[in-house]
């Protein structure tokens, strides 16, 4: 029996991301085309590891699916994973981890799309010499994250790295000299 292909899961904590567009870049509930281009993400994910991949969507729906959202996510691929639980609970967090656990027993790659500290030791423990990567904005990102970088541990920047916005976000970042572009501020 032929091997099955290796795949990337690609975990996307949609209330963090959300949060963090929301709260601390924009400093307003973003408008529907200021959100990622979700369907980028999971053609930047198959480019990356050049494998194919498998996009899963968390959200809390608290029993009130939205149903739109859920569909267009269908449309482009992901499998939408609406949760609800108690009042105070982080479903979203609860069973992000429980799938990074359940990934460790299958040949796969992850990229989590989160600014989350609360998964670093779940992916800790995937650094068993499978590709392991986080997404998210890279001044928000828990510096939780970074130990493990040195033991393997990818990082990219969902705007640009995989230029998931369909225009500039107003961020203010620390800019390495060889990108800095005199002209994005003038």
């Amino acid at each position: 029996m032929a091997e099955s292909p290796r795949i990337t899961y690609v975990l996307i904590d949609g209330e963090n991301i959300d949060a963090t567009l929301g709260t601390s870049i924009l400093g307003r509930r973003p408008r529907p085309e200021e959100r990622p281009r979700w369907e980028r993400l999971l053609q930047f994910a198959q480019e990356l590891w050049n494998q194919p991949a498998v996009g899963l969507f968390f959200l809390a729906a608290n029993n009130e699916l939205p149903m739109p959202f859920v569909q267009a996510l269908m449309a482009i691929g992901y499998r939408p994973v609406p949760l609800s639980g108690a009042a105070g609970e982080k479903v979203v967090d609860i069973a992000i981890q429980r799938t990074l656990v359940e990934i460790r027993q299958r040949r796969a790659d992850v990229l989590l799309v989160s600014n989350d500290g609360d998964f670093v030791d779940q992916m800790g423990d995937l650094l068993d010499g499978r590709r392991v990567g986080v997404v998210g904005f890279q001044e928000f990102r828990s510096n939780a994250f970074l130990e493990l970088t040195a033991q393997g541990l990818a990082t990219f920047d969902l705007e640009y790295d995989v230029q998931a916005f369909r225009e500039s976000l107003p961020r203010i970042r620390v800019i390495a000299i060889e990108d800095f572009d005199p002209a994005d501020f003038l």
